[in-house]
């Protein structure tokens, strides 16, 4: 049984998850997905805006300036301010309409509304002025933030609506799984998942080999996809967030093997039956959650640290998108004043477990770039799968800088924003380079989240062959710590700012 497929403006079918009736995508521009996108930037945007006014402006007050404003200690006044903050920015947005699902106006309206909100939103912020008993929250602060704020809330407002209608929020959190088996106790599992009150899984089919004339019960049957020799060919060619074994362990001791094998290779998680033997006396007591008592092998960190991961994710998403507004306003106007097109260039790609998603950049070569390529492949200067030419014909002369700068890459921020990639993880791949991917141990790179950066783009980049590439890759996932994360973003900014190995 194969995964729906949602039509995608560039010709591309993107494979989506099935879902129960009650449970639909949902896509960021409209309904309640675009209202909390936008409520997290705008508590974000007026905190780090206020954080950076206030340094800014009481830095020179500091007889150690800026390593003593850092020693600064968090106290219950500053959390209370911040509080403070975030909640009347949030009220006054939601008094003005701008949380409004179905909110409809030209840009000008639209900006004029978010300007007199930002003023209204910061003369109540003027009692903070009150409320500062050393005097260092002075009224030229509140200037300086309610400026700064205004013009990033305008930006950013508009950079999130010009996305909106192509990034998909995946709020379902369905698994699209394989059971290996073909018995009773697959047809079990299958009418548990299917009965699950939370039902947080789709079977996309069943594997079985069957040399013994045993017969399959009809539900199976019409979803049999192959054998299990085929496993590790549908694991290559399909997106299967999970493997079940359902095969009684006792029998079939070899072929559960084979297909755990199969899994950490091509990297998916797999789970296996807990029921290995049966007692006469004793009663089971299972530790379980899901349909079936089970053991779930991983090939990746799988703990509270990937919450930690994603908090700073959004942290991060969050506040480049603010601190850089003006940069990202910059290179807008160059793109679109350099050469005719748009201004994004939106290409699907492969992300975590292989999901289709749609990956942003300022576009950095001529408009039909893509036609192109086709009649540039014999120029081909990339071992492997990937295409790269250092002197290719298609780039711009901003965008050529851009590249050199890395700040083509900035609107992938946004794809951190909604979960698509990360802000550390192996970079997303194209469709025509995965779909030459020649050994199927390749794909376990997609077991974690894309990212911005990773330790490709810190070791040389582009004057590093596949074959590293693949290796830093696997040797990111095989050893990821929040340590190696910070490392690797610590070691990205010289990275870029020298431009080592960008073409």
């Amino acid at each position: 049984m194969s995964p729906a497929v949602v039509d995608d403006p560039s010709g591309v079918a993107i494979p989506r998850r099935k879902q129960p009736a009650s449970q639909t995508m949902s896509t960021v521009g409209t309904g309640t997905d675009m209202v909390r996108v936008n409520q997290l930037f705008d508590g974000a945007c007026a905190l780090s805006v206020m954080l950076v006014a206030f340094a800014s402006l009481n830095i020179g007050r500091m007889p150690n300036g800026l390593q003593e404003f850092l020693a600064v200690r968090m106290t219950v006044r500053h959390f209370t301010f911040g509080v403070l903050l975030i909640v009347i920015w949030h009220c006054c947005f939601a008094v003005c309409g701008l949380y409004r699902a179905n909110l409809r106006e030209s840009v000008v309206t639209h900006s004029l509304r978010i300007a007199l909100t930002c003023t209204f939103a910061s003369s109540l912020i003027l009692s903070f002025v009150l409320a500062s008993n050393i005097g260092a929250f002075r009224l030229h602060v509140v200037v300086y933030f309610w400026l700064v704020a205004t013009a990033a809330e305008i930006v950013g407002r508009r950079a999130i609506a010009a996305l909106g209608p192509h990034v998909r929020m995946r709020t379902d959190g369905i698994k699209h799984v394989v059971i290996v088996c073909s018995g009773a106790q697959a047809l079990n599992l299958f009418h548990a998942i299917q009965t699950s009150r939370y039902r947080s899984s789709h079977v996309g089919g069943f594997v079985d080999t069957i040399s013994d004339g045993r017969i399959i019960p009809a539900e199976i049957q019409s979803r049999l996809i192959g054998s299990l020799d085929d496993l590790e060919m549908l694991l290559s060619t399909r997106a299967v967030d999970q493997v079940l074994i359902a095969l009684p362990v006792k029998s079939f001791y070899v072929a559960i093997q084979q297909a755990i094998d199969v899994c950490e290779r091509v990297g998916v998680e797999v789970k296996y039956s807990a029921d290995i033997f049966s007692p006469s006396l004793a009663r089971r007591a299972y530790d379980h959650a899901g349909e079936m008592p089970a053991v779930r092998l991983h090939v990746v960190v799988d703990d509270s640290r990937l919450l930690v991961k994603r908090g700073i994710d959004l942290v991060g998403a969050i506040c480049g998108l603010t601190l850089l507004s003006p940069i990202l306003a910059l290179c807008a106007v160059a793109v679109k004043w350099s050469s005719p097109g748009p201004i994004l260039f939106c290409q699907v790609r492969h992300g975590f477990k292989r999901q289709l998603f749609r990956m942003y950049k300022f576009r950095t070569m001529v408009q039909d770039a893509e036609q192109l390529q086709s009649t540039l492949e014999s120029q081909n200067e990339a071992l492997g799968p990937i295409f790269k030419i250092h002197a290719d014909p298609r780039v711009t002369r901003v965008g050529r800088i851009m590249r050199k700068l890395s700040l083509d890459e900035l609107p992938q921020l946004f794809n951190v924003l909604v979960g698509d990639m990360s802000l550390v993880g192996p970079r997303p791949m194209s469709l025509r380079d995965v779909s030459r991917f020649s050994e199927s141990w390749l794909l376990r790179r997609f077991s974690v989240k894309p990212g911005l950066t990773c330790l490709w783009q810190v070791n040389g980049r582009s004057n590093t062959n596949f074959d590293q590439w693949v290796a830093l890759d696997l040797e990111y996932i095989d050893n990821w710590s929040l340590s190696l994360d910070v490392r690797i973003l610590v070691k990205t900014v010289p990275a870029v700012f020298w431009g080592i190995g960008a073409v």
